[in-house]
């Protein structure tokens, strides 16, 4: 027993030593012992719970538990007396009442953007005949006032528009002056994260002939809606000049859970059919496989045809069933599409030349400095917590599982 207890002790971390205080002469070794082995069980356990979260499924499935306990009820209200609680049920009445005008002011908001819709479109359509060269703007339209801190000296400025006219002249001579702005919407998509997922190297091509993209919204009366509509000029994969998608929206409680209510929301979307040029429909692509015949042995190659990943899927989307139960994948591509449609129109087509030279894009990012920031400080401080832990392992934490590499 003795040497057992030895052998505890020679195994226990010189870290957890420093909390065993010092025992008084007259206690015997016994009690000694005792109080040791205890120690030694609390370092095991510290060790197990330490391995226990650097296990990627323990950790989930205690998140899972987690989030269920999240906004549990306390029980308080099951406690309170049956006359308090008839008052809280008023309140929870004039809550609803409280949605139902929420639901009426998003309702004025959708009609106020329909109606300053139609301020912008000018300013559009003239973005529009500039991109695809159906209008030369002048030259007060086409000068850029610098800011302050960028503004150069009169000595400067006049050098540097001698050495870009002198520049402008020699391409001239060796190219054709080309018409509006080449490839326009194709960069701006390619600029966007959310967008640029989407696309395909054989998509490319295609976008290349984009002109213009608007937001169309329903007629006052009407449900409330927003329609995407892309013009294309002619070209040689489908004959169609515009292609939609439309987006139904509701701003009204849910009867089963009016306290759900969050502004509108978007309850489905359709699509149009693109008439393809034979051979040309990017959505679809032909494989062959070989079967081989049970009996007989033989093989032969059958060749079939299965749908292709391509942005212009976003044209089909799937069907949401009178039910609204959909399966896990559909429910997938539907949420990613809806976040789409509202991007381009809340985004996208409001400030396109900005998505094109890639200002706004900087601007998004600043919108996440401050988080990188805090998130990189919080980092550190639980590095330093871990380098203080006696259990921390530096070489065990500088090689993450295979897993967390990939992502």
């Amino acid at each position: 027993m003795a040497d057992m207890d030895n052998k505890d002790q020679a195994e226990l971390d010189p870290a957890d030593m420093e909390d065993v205080e010092e025992v008084e002469e007259e206690e015997t070794g016994e009690d000694v012992n005792s109080k040791v082995s205890g120690l030694v069980r609390l370092s095991s356990a510290r060790q197990l719970t330490v391995q226990m979260m650097q296990n990627p499924q323990i950790l989930a499935a205690l998140q899972e538990r987690l989030d269920g306990l999240v906004g549990s009820p306390s029980g308080y209200m099951e406690s309170l007396p049956k006359v308090v609680k008839r008052r809280v049920n008023a309140l929870k009445n004039l809550q609803v009442k409280c949605a139902h005008i929420e639901a009426k002011f998003y309702e004025e908001v959708h009609e106020l953007e329909r109606k300053y819709a139609a301020l912008y479109q000018p300013l559009f359509d003239k973005r529009s005949d500039i991109v695809k060269a159906a209008y030369e703007p002048t030259e007060e339209e086409c000068e850029w006032k610098a800011d302050e801190e960028e503004e150069l000296t009169v000595s400067k400025q006049e050098e540097m528009k001698e050495k870009a006219k002198v520049e402008e002249e020699k391409k001239d001579e060796e190219k054709e002056d080309p018409k509006g702005i080449p490839e326009f919407w194709l960069t701006v998509f390619k600029n966007v994260d959310l967008l640029s997922d989407m696309l395909q190297e054989h998509d490319e091509p295609i976008l290349k002939h984009l002109q213009d993209i608007k937001v169309k919204f329903s007629d006052p009366g009407q449900p409330m809606s927003f329609s995407l509509e892309f013009y294309f000029e002619p070209n040689e994969f489908f004959t169609n000049t515009l292609l939609t998608k439309t987006y139904k929206m509701r701003s009204e409680p849910d009867e089963s859970d009016p306290f759900s209510f969050d502004g509108p929301e978007i309850m489905g979307c359709t699509g149009c059919p693109i008439d393809w040029t034979k051979g040309k429909n990017i959505t679809l692509k032909t494989i062959k496989k070989k079967q081989k015949h049970k009996g007989r042995g033989t093989v032969r190659t059958v060749t079939k045809t299965v749908p292709n990943d391509s942005f212009f899927n976003f044209f089909t989307p799937p069907d949401v069933p009178e039910s609204g139960e959909l399966d896990e994948d559909s429910e997938a591509v539907l949420a990613a599409d809806f976040e789409i449609g509202h991007f381009i129109r809340e985004r996208i087509v409001p400030r396109a030349v900005l998505y094109f030279t890639g200002e706004a894009i900087e601007d998004d990012d600043d919108d996440y400095d401050e988080e990188g920031e805090e998130a990189d400080d919080e980092e550190g401080e639980e590095e330093g917590e871990e380098e203080n832990d006696p259990d921390y392992d530096p070489k065990k934490d500088a090689n993450p599982p295979a897993e967390c590499k990939q992502q």
